[in-house]
């Protein structure tokens, strides 16, 4: 998850594709949605994982990302021809699609894996995608400086080999839940909030501090080193786990006969016909749902418009900050800073909204939606402080609160898609959840923000007199830029808000019984026969006794 996110640097390695391929703005912007559209549509990957093995998707992948990257390596050196602009979209969307699919190999398989622990889990998932950006550039300064056609094809091997060599390590295990989880993901915790605390001091050093290439080799050494440093807990729990089995006698195994009061234990058919029999009759919330049962439930609709108004708000904002902060006056290093320390904050709110919603769970039975509901009445609040900068420090926190917020919506929408429709068809519905994002962006970024942007800078145009037919892309500055833009914008996440908190009322009693129950279900009747069997054994062998 560490390297499948060269999307959050694309801003770097772009202005070398167009510096030395000679594009124009007009086809940028097609690369740019091509970009978009590969990283936000992952339906294919959830697809191809319901009938393939995790290794397989894994290796799809792998093979993606290395070829669309890698071809846009070999373009931008010149070992080809200079590719025509559709050609370039088609490597750019190939190369960044092969991210979905890394994402739901690891992902997918770690949820199933702990399903009691599942917030915990995508948040630390989650956070680590958020963070790939600033690895993947400290990695790439301490290997090779400054060289960007490096970076290109760095993109292009790094997360392809790590895909390689983790590739049988991502598989679904049938193991009893360990009673140490939560601990053990605490410590995992830790360990990348250390890593997230390093890189933010050297990505703020590195603006404004002069830093040789001995400094980013070492850099780069630490950062792998804080990257691995959970594989030492794992090989202490392993280790542990060892000594514990080697210690106890495993019983012999022997064929009980099942009591006239047991229940066999049966498998769920699946219902015969057509895929469109059952679209509306249901199962229960939290079993397994089929595709278009849960695409088409009042849960998902909701689910829907609160990732229209979380992502589609948050996405505009990150996307506008550059353009905010020249609005406001801030200094070019300033403001980069910022937009850097977004990403930071993001990492933040995935794993705190990951851990926090668990324990709220587990102690307080309060629904994930009750949490997005705080999440995004923060972020209404941090379009606020856009919208009016007269506040003191507001540029900052809305920085702060905005990238939060942003980060916290991602592993709390995962989670309650898991739950509500069970983990059956769980790869292709997250990603099918995820299609909303390019779609409030476009909305509430392409259509909404930018264009009430450029009205804004065409009136301070004309009030000075210029004529406008001249300036192609005319600059606003000033308060009142974003002020009517972000004040929508404000709006929609409230209107988020209050769909999350109308879903909290819709779901309550849900999470008020035991969610995870049958995922305990299995391990109780194994322990319980485990026990009974050992019993036999010791009461009826003269020799035991």
């Amino acid at each position: 998850m560490a390297g499948a996110g060269a999307t959050y640097i694309y801003g770097i390695y772009s202005k070398q594709i167009q510096k030395t391929l000679g594009y124009d703005e007009d086809a940028m912007n097609k690369i740019t949605l091509f970009r978009d559209v590969g990283a936000n549509v992952a339906i294919f990957a959830g697809l191809i994982a319901e009938v393939v093995p995790t290794w397989v998707v894994t290796l799809i992948g792998a093979a993606m990302n290395f070829g669309g990257y890698f071809m846009i390596w070999r373009a931008v050196t010149g070992k080809i021809a200079k590719p025509k602009v559709w050609h370039m979209c088609a490597y750019i969307a190939i190369g960044t699609n092969s991210q979905n699919f890394a994402n739901t190999a690891a992902l997918v398989t770690c949820v199933k894996n702990f399903p009691e622990s599942r917030g915990v889990v995508l948040g630390l998932m989650k956070g680590l995608v958020g963070l790939s950006g600033a690895i993947i550039t400290q990695i790439f300064l301490g290997m090779y400086e400054d060289d960007l056609n490096s970076l290109i094809l760095l993109i292009g091997w790094l997360p392809a080999v790590v895909s390689v060599v983790f590739v049988f390590t991502l598989r679904t295990m049938k193991t009893e839940r360990q009673p140490n989880e939560l601990k053990v993901f605490l410590l995992f915790f830790y360990s990348t909030i250390v890593l997230a605390f390093y890189l933010m001091i050297m990505t703020l050093l590195e603006k404004y501090v002069t830093m040789g290439n001995a400094v980013h080799s070492k850099s780069a050494i630490v950062v792998a080193v804080l990257l691995f440093l959970p594989l030492y807990v794992v090989f202490k729990e392993e280790r542990a786990l060892w000594k514990n089995k080697k210690e106890r006698e495993n019983p012999p195994e022997m064929t009980t006969e099942k009591s006239e009061n047991s229940e066999p234990e049966q498998l769920a058919e699946e219902p015969k016909g057509s895929c469109f029999a059952n679209i509306f009759n249901k199962p229960e919330r939290g079993e397994d749902h089929s595709i278009l049962q849960a695409i088409l439930s009042v849960d998902m609709l909701f689910i829907f418009v609160i990732s229209l108004c979380g992502y589609g708000t948050s996405l505009t904002a990150i996307d506008q900050f550059g353009r905010i902060g020249k609005a406001q006056g801030y200094s070019d290093r300033l403001v980069d800073s910022i937009i850097t320390l977004v990403s930071i904050w993001n990492y933040y709110g995935r794993v705190y909204s990951g851990f926090v919603s668990e324990l709220l769970l587990m102690k307080y039975k309060l629904p994930r939606s009750t949490m997005m509901t705080v999440v995004l009445f923060m972020s209404g609040i941090g379009m606020l402080f856009v919208a009016f900068p007269e506040i003191p420090f507001a540029f900052y926190v809305a920085s702060v609160v905005i990238g939060f917020s942003f980060g916290a919506q991602v592993p709390l929408n995962l989670a309650m898609i898991s739950e509500f429709f069970g983990l059956k068809y769980y790869s292709t519905l997250f990603n099918c959840a995820q299609l909303i994002s390019p779609l409030g962006s476009f909305l509430l970024n392409a259509k909404l923000t930018k264009s009430l942007y450029l009205k804004e800078a065409t009136k301070d145009l004309i009030a000075k007199g210029v004529d406008t037919s001249s300036v192609k892309d005319p600059i606003c500055i000033g308060h009142h830029c974003f002020r009517l833009s972000f004040s929508i914008l404000a709006m929609v996440a409230f209107f988020g808000a209050f769909a999350a908190l109308i879903l909290t009322k819709r779901t309550k009693e849900f999470y008020k019984g035991d969610i995870y129950r049958k995922y305990r279900v299995k391990e109780d009747e194994a322990y319980k026969r485990y026990k009974g069997e050992t019993y036999m054994m010791f009461r009826e062998d003269p020799k035991i006794n």
